[in-house]
């Protein structure tokens, strides 16, 4: 069994369980400090294209139709090798993704918790 994927804001506080804490957005966090952010890592390939995520623009209504193209969208080699580093972090030990959205259960944070939940 892998260790848990967490979903978080990046703006909340960390927590002593939160294991690796990888950003996932594309863009860095408005009005958020590098310092202050407490990011292990950055991983800005694994975030839906500017197209998607602007087609997109965290309407509910979309999310499924937004899941199926961002899905298609990890099958790129960049995408794709983002997604095995993610995997890769999982082997060391929980990982919390993190997000700027508002709506994590409908971000692509939440496609990609999905997505390194399922067995191997």
């Amino acid at each position: 069994m892998s260790p848990p994927v967490r979903l978080r804001r990046v703006y909340d506080d960390p927590s002593p369980d939160d294991g690796k804490r990888v950003l996932v957005d594309r863009l860095w966090p408005r009005g958020l400090a590098k310092e202050e952010a407490h990011v292990d890592e950055w991983l800005k390939d694994v975030a839906p294209s500017n197209e998607l995520r602007t087609w997109y623009g965290h309407d509910p209504a979309r999310f499924e139709e937004f899941r199926r193209r961002y899905l298609a969208e990890l099958e790129s080699p960049a995408r794709s090798a983002a997604l095995d580093e993610l995997r890769g972090m999982l082997r060391d030990g929980p990982v919390t993704l993190l997000t700027a959205t508002r709506d994590l259960e409908h971000s692509h944070a939440a496609v990609l918790a999905e997505i390194l939940s399922r067995p191997a």
